[in-house]
């Protein structure tokens, strides 16, 4: 009996990603691609498949545990035949972790190991740089990026988060093997910054919000958020704060689009899929991202560049019980409305699953928020940075509609579209809004 080591594969560039879940036990039989622990990091969560299939002699990690790329996770006994191919397991191990240092090697020395938990502020289409477990004998100069002081002890990694909520690392002071700056400290640094302790690079501190014991007037229940639920208020409140939001309101009319979906009921059913609103949606706001491509851009160099992106990939906001996940669909432009309502069906259940990969969430240019049938009847979404749009689409509601001589009721569902108003201006999203009218009310164009 050969004995073969599984390792945490590619996560998608996530420095690191805390187990929260172990689906097997030491003893237990497994097979190839059956899932051995559940990882989740500041982009998804995901299931760990067995590269070989035996028995489980050894878990080298525990529940709460922060894994990095190349990290073990157990130790299968497989027989000769039952082995894995030869790209897995122990024989893949020497290979993944010298990729990996390659990968994080500086110029004058290695980093030393920093705490793996994910940045709380990281964006979802940022990938970090991953750990690396090499000690230096003496802080490396080399680490910094243009602009950056040589003399602060600290990885590229801790220098792109401080990059990323305009810090200067010079003002935070390392808790690490001489004197290195990790994360948890500039962590620290921007709560006493919060809290008005000091300001943030040059701008004022905001003020702190007082904690409030609740159980003072009444019996209280606390749970602890998830990792994909602070996240996203992490991301939602950089947001709000780095971008100057407008929202714009419109109603479409899609009497003529409801009635042609649901004369296609029975073909849905034939295909096996449900055929939403959401898919006509999508398909329109693509066509519309195509006659107004600066709401298909985003911001870059600090602002001095704009970038036009010549594909259309669009998020889809999921609401699931870990948190808040966008998925994104590629090439909207590129595939029919019956190839788009199959991805939207499968993404979603794959994000209430909470088996979406990084990859799956990452490269969106425009974002479309459906609240459906849960109600509302308008809300301002927030852009999802680095996009500069996102659509708010609320509850469609039958109200009656002056024709030139009387009253008629119309299907109208409430459209908000926000954005960057650094990049968009009025007449920018004053034209996407009408021309996405346009095309939800009369969907004949979208084949034109």
């Amino acid at each position: 009996m050969a004995s073969e080591k599984v390792v945490v594969p590619d996560i998608g560039g996530s420095e690191g990603a805390e187990v929260i879940e172990l689906l097997v036990a030491v003893g237990d039989e497994v097979s190839v691609d059956q899932g051995l622990i559940v990882l989740e990091s500041d982009k998804a969560s995901m299931e760990i498949p067995s590269t070989a299939a035996g028995k489980v002699t050894e878990l080298f990690v525990a529940e709460g545990d922060q894994l990095v790329e190349g990290a073990p996770i157990a130790a299968i006994e497989v027989a000769a035949e039952g082995a894995a191919a030869p790209d897995s397991g122990s024989a893949a191990q020497p290979a993944q972790d010298e990729a990996q240092a390659a990968d994080d090697a500086e110029p004058a020395a290695a980093a030393p190991p920093e705490s793996p938990r994910p940045a709380p502020a990281a964006a979802v289409d940022e990938a970090p740089a991953p750990a690396t477990d090499a000690a230096p004998a003496s802080p490396p100069a080399a680490q910094q990026g243009a602009g950056e002081p040589a003399d602060v002890y600290a990885g590229p990694a801790v220098r792109k988060l401080a990059r990323e909520l305009g810090v200067q690392l010079e003002q935070v002071s390392g808790s690490g093997p001489q004197g290195r700056v990790l994360k948890e400290d500039l962590q620290q640094f921007v709560r006493g910054a919060l809290a008005g302790e000091r300001s943030v690079a040059s701008g004022q501190a905001l003020p702190a919000v007082p904690e409030v014991d609740f159980a003072r007037f009444g019996e209280v229940e606390v749970t602890q958020r998830s990792k994909l639920d602070k996240l996203t208020a992490a991301n939602m409140q950089r947001s709000w704060l780095n971008v100057p939001h407008v929202t714009q309101f419109d109603d479409a009319d899609i009497t003529e689009l409801e009635d042609f979906r649901r004369g296609l009921k029975a073909e849905a059913e034939r295909r096996g899929t449900k055929l939403s609103p959401l898919p006509f949606v999508l398909k329109a706001c693509a066509a519309a991202l195509r006659d107004n491509p600066k709401l298909n851009s985003s911001l870059a160099r600090g602002g001095e560049d704009l970038v036009y992106k010549q594909y259309c990939h669009i998020g889809m906001a999921v609401d699931t019980p870990a948190g808040l996940m966008v998925p994104v669909i590629r090439d909207v432009d590129r595939k029919s409305v019956w190839e788009v309502a199959e991805e939207v069906l499968t993404l979603a259940e794959l994000a209430r699953e909470r088996k979406l990969t990084p990859s799956q969430m990452q490269g969106g240019g425009f974002t479309v928020s459906s609240l459906g049938n849960i109600g509302g009847s308008g809300f301002t979404p927030i852009v999802n940075t680095p996009e500069v749009g996102i659509l708010g689409v609320s509850r469609a509601q039958v109200r009656p509609v002056w024709d030139g001589s009387a009253f008629a009721p119309r299907t109208l569902l409430p459209l908000a579209l926000s954005y960057d108003h650094r990049v968009v201006n009025g007449g920018d999203g004053g034209r996407f809004l009408t021309r996405l009218v346009e095309l939800l009310g009369d969907i004949r164009q979208l084949v034109m």
